[in-house]
This record gives structure tokens, sequence and C-alpha cells, in this order.
């Protein structure tokens, strides 16, 4: 009787353990997924002054030029 007391007291110390090894990880883990949404919303936060059209306008036509040299490059025609 007395080794099964001592199998049982280490088994639920264990177990104890074990949870509140968990219990910090699950902790730790919200912790670390509330930060990244923290700095996600900074990052898609609106920006104080908007762009203007013009300036997407020129961004957009900058975006198409790149494309264009990154299809002649994959084509393999020199520039």
């Amino acid at each position: 009787m007395n080794e099964l007391n001592l199998y049982v007291t280490v088994a639920v110390s264990g177990l104890a353990g074990l949870g509140m090894v968990v219990t910090a990880g699950l902790s730790g883990w919200r912790e670390w997924v509330a930060l990244k949404r923290r700095e996600l919303d900074v990052r898609t936060a609106p920006e104080a002054a908007p762009t203007s059209n013009t300036g997407a306008r020129i961004e957009i036509a900058d975006l198409r030029e790149r494309i264009r040299k990154l299809e002649a490059i994959a084509a393999g025609v020199d520039l």
C-alpha cells in the first residue's frame, strides 16, 4: 500500500506540474497574440494625411513598370 501511495503522489505531482507549465505557456501565447494584433493595428491604422489621387497614379505607374521589367526578365529579353 505504501508503494501505491508513492506512485499516486508522484503522478498527481507530475500532473499538477504539467498543468502549471501548460497554463504558463497558454498565458504567454495569449500575450504574444495580443502583441501581434496591436502591431497589426498600428501598421494598418489610417495615415494622418491621405495620399492624393496623383500620388496613387504615380505609384500604380511605377508598379506597372516594375511588372513589365520582371516579365521581360522572365521572358529572357534584355532591356
